[in-house]
């Protein structure tokens, strides 16, 4: 037997994507649909546990991916929305 127990991801993530999807399809009656997004749902869930699984054991410490980032020397200007406002809508002015 393989000891890689990453490669189980894969398969749950797509039962999981595969449930809600056809869940989805059920809902809109579209079951075509629902499978297509079930499988893409799956396909990414099961990925990024296949990636969560992979760094965990790398790591060992169990903080998976987390970087601790430090705010204390942000000033006023990295915010700055130009002449928009700060709502983004960026005005003109004209």
């Amino acid at each position: 037997m393989s000891d890689n127990k990453n490669a189980a991801f894969l398969p749950l993530g797509m039962g999981v994507g595969i449930a809600i999807g056809m869940a989805l399809g059920m809902a809109l009656d579209n079951l075509a649909l629902g499978l297509a997004l079930g499988v893409a749902i799956g396909a990414g869930v099961g990925a990024s546990g296949m990636a969560a699984g992979k760094s965990k054991k790398q790591d060992g410490d169990g903080s998976a991916g987390v970087v601790a980032s430090d705010t204390s020397e942000r000033s006023s200007k990295d915010f700055d929305a130009g002449d928009g406002g700060g709502d983004g809508g960026g005005g003109g002015g004209d």
